[in-house]
């Protein structure tokens, strides 16, 4: 049986869970959870917090990657990145050169990071993963640009618990947000008690020609989650 984590305020059915799990599988039980999914998992009692932090997981990501000594930068993305079908390379040689570089395994790992904590890089992530199958140079720059942000915020996570358990969303548009298509991107975050829990940003579906138009859309679907958190 894989590990399995179970959560609630009542001990006594907690216990009784247990007992029953252990009729049909071999458990072993580790007591309270610290690490889950490549999270690490810090209570502060006295405090009345809970940490959610994928430091050694981002370690790893750029260790792998050999970007472990690579000079951080304080943005996860830049004003001046504008990314297009445009720079992908046309010549057999610089498609060959380029094809080397992982590109699909990196933003692949800056994914789950996004899924998880880090949903100060979802934009950015947002916008490399769109050229997964046909990238340039500026594209692969733009990825390691990401990965020297998370060099100088690994230490960054979630803190729940700082706060009133009051539930608060932010909406914002991009119009249009992809130079090919022009379509524009959506992007809601939103927060329960004092972090956050339910983050997005995503190209919208159909090409709008108004500001208000985009925005309409993204607060649409912004509204549909926080109707289904609430």
């Amino acid at each position: 049986m894989d590990d399995m984590l179970i959560v609630g305020k009542n001990t006594s059915k907690i216990d009784e869970l247990k007992k029953e799990l252990r009729k049909s599988f071999a458990m072993k039980d580790l007591g309270q959870a610290k690490q889950i999914l490549g999270m690490r998992i810090t209570r502060l009692r006295d405090e009345r917090k809970i940490y959610l932090s994928q430091k050694k997981y981002i370690e790893c990501v750029l260790e792998r990657f050999n970007m472990k000594n690579a000079k951080p930068i304080i943005t996860p993305f830049a004003g001046h990145m504008k990314l297009s079908k445009k720079m992908c390379p046309t010549a057999r040689e610089e498609k060959e050169s380029i094809a080397k570089v992982p590109y699909s395994s990196v933003v692949r790992s800056l994914m789950y990071a996004v899924v998880c904590t880090r949903p100060d890089i979802a934009h950015a992530v947002s916008v490399v993963s769109r050229f997964l199958d046909n990238l340039g140079k500026e594209h692969w720059e733009v990825v390691k640009w990401i990965l020297r942000y998370l060099r100088g915020s690994s230490d960054e996570c979630l803190c729940f618990g700082a706060s009133d358990p009051i539930l608060k969303g932010y909406i914002d548009v991009d119009m249009p947000g992809d130079l090919d298509n022009r379509k524009s991107t959506t992007g809601y975050l939103f927060i329960f008690s004092g972090e956050a829990i339910s983050w997005q940003s995503k190209l919208q579906k159909c090409v709008v020609l108004s500001t208000i138009k985009a925005e309409y859309i993204a607060a649409t679907e912004a509204d549909k989650e926080l109707i289904w958190l609430k």
